[in-house]
């Protein structure tokens, strides 16, 4: 790869009745896929961010203590995503799980649109389909109905945005500082919004002549204090904007999924990506300047260090290379002839369609849900009202029921020694499990097939099976 920097000018735009069409056809295909798919609601975390905007909407007020659990009840909790739950909570007063499988539709569609609409100004044709195809691809595996997804149009337009400055030769105007407010109180991902300021800062200063280089710093440094200032406005104020660093430290992180490694045990959108743009790279002249190298890299190191990530990698990286891929590429392919109105009018028109059409089908289930509601229904009377050690799958579903959990998804709450312990429970250790059970007075237990703790359970005298299934197993005293 050259380092030589990348031209700053943009390239003559096509005809105005030259659209290309993919961005359009991209954003309707996640869109559907989207809407239709049960697989969007398989995470229990959905359920608790459900809850927490109906508390919300009950109490007029944002949480400041964790009102869900009786483990920690009390203990001072950063509900920082409380936007983005009241936005579920609205969605699925307004249509159920309907309503929030279409809300995440949506927004997953807006910031797949940003992308393509921003990589078809130097890629068309199959180029920028497949550009397209791999960001989509990379979005996937975190295509759930959760914050993450919501905030992830302003990310798109956040990104443009920076990179349009960069283009245009200037600072981003401090207005984009309300998008940073908007984006501090939907997700936690605004951290990196706020750092990706910084490699592009360094480029504009470095690119500029000497003695325009002092006012440059200045005018990039004021944006970045205003958006520093925008992202505290929240209801926990400096607490807010240092919880996504907090919340990095934890080292109970790397027991959960989506926060750890990509192990490439199967193909993926990674691999595919990766090994796409090594092949370009080896049979093209494609050039990137030293920065957006540096920031490239720190891409693919975060997706491959945490699964989660590869959504930044899918919302940066066709911005940061649709420029210089276009140059290796040589002129973008035919665009399809029609009027941007038109095609954003037949975009819109084709949503609504998908939208009527999903209202009228039976609503989307999960197993996991519908095997805790039956396990639930099965407990002996009486016993929902007890206090239940569950496995941490099970924490946002029980929440939803409105029962009090011992522990849900919120790890940033429970803190490293907690997770710590109740790994040891969940392993079935006699030891931590028979001094849970004495110390909270446990009157049923719901864990996974899976868990040692079952076949602890199972062991342990005074204690009987009274649900099992494929996905859960509940135990509850013999008297």
């Amino acid at each position: 790869m050259s380092l030589a920097a990348p031209a700053l000018t943009a390239p003559p735009r096509a005809d105005s009745l030259t659209y290309d069409l993919a961005p359009h056809a991209l954003a309707l295909a996640m869109f559907a896929l989207c809407a239709f798919s049960p697989a969007v609601l398989n995470d229990s975390d959905t359920w608790s961010h459900i809850a927490t905007g109906e508390w919300i909407f009950a109490h007029h007020a944002v949480p400041h203590v964790d009102p869900f659990t009786f483990s920690v009840a009390g203990q001072p909790w950063t509900a920082h995503e409380w936007l983005s739950e009241i936005l579920l909570g609205a969605a699925y007063r307004a249509g159920g799980f309907i309503g929030v499988t279409l809300l995440t539709a949506a927004a997953a569609a807006a910031a797949l649109f940003v992308v393509a609409r921003a990589a078809a100004r130097d890629l068309g044709g199959p180029a920028l389909a497949a550009v397209g195809a791999l960001a989509a691809l990379l979005i996937a595996p975190s295509l759930l109905a959760r914050p993450h997804i919501l905030a992830l149009p302003v990310f798109a337009l956040w990104t443009q945005a920076l990179f349009s400055a960069r283009a245009r030769g200037r600072a981003p105007p401090l207005g984009l500082a309300a998008l940073m407010l908007v984006w501090a109180n939907l997700h936690g991902g605004f951290a990196f919004g706020l750092a990706l300021i910084a490699p592009l800062a360094a480029e504009a200063i470095f690119a500029a002549a000497p003695e325009s280089r002092l006012a440059t710093a200045r005018d990039w440094a004021l944006f970045a204090l205003a958006c520093l200032a925008a992202a505290a406005i929240n209801p926990f104020g400096l607490e807010g904007v240092l919880f996504p660093v907090r919340l990095l430290s934890l080292h109970a992180l790397a027991q959960i999924g989506e926060w750890g490694p990509e192990t490439f045990v199967h193909p993926n959108a990674l691999e595919a990506t990766m090994l796409a743009l090594i092949g370009v790279a080896l049979t093209r002249p494609l050039r990137l300047a030293p920065l957006r190298l540096a920031l490239l890299i720190g891409l693919f190191h975060l997706s491959l260090s945490h699964a989660r990530h590869e959504m930044l990698l899918a919302i940066v990286a066709p911005m940061l290379l649709a420029r210089p891929l276009g140059e290796a590429l040589g002129a973008p392919g035919e665009r399809s002839r029609f009027g941007a109105r038109p095609a954003f009018a037949f975009l819109l028109a084709m949503a609504f369609a998908l939208c009527a059409v999903r209202a009228l089908t039976p609503g989307p289930t999960t197993p996991q849900f519908a095997s805790t509601r039956a396990a639930l229904a099965a407990l002996p009377a009486g016993d929902r009202a007890k206090p239940v050690l569950n496995g941490y799958a099970f924490g946002g579903y029980l929440i939803f029921e409105g029962v009090q959990p011992y522990v849900d998804g919120r790890a940033d709450l429970f803190g490293d020694a907690f997770l710590a312990d109740y790994s040891k429970i969940a392993r079935g250790e006699p030891d931590a499990l028979g001094a849970i059970l004495a110390r909270e007075n446990i009157g049923w237990t719901m864990f996974a097939p899976s868990q040692g703790a079952v076949a602890a359970m199972d062991a342990l005298p005074g204690w009987r099976r009274v649900y099992a299934d494929a996905r859960l197993v509940v135990h509850a005293r013999a008297d």
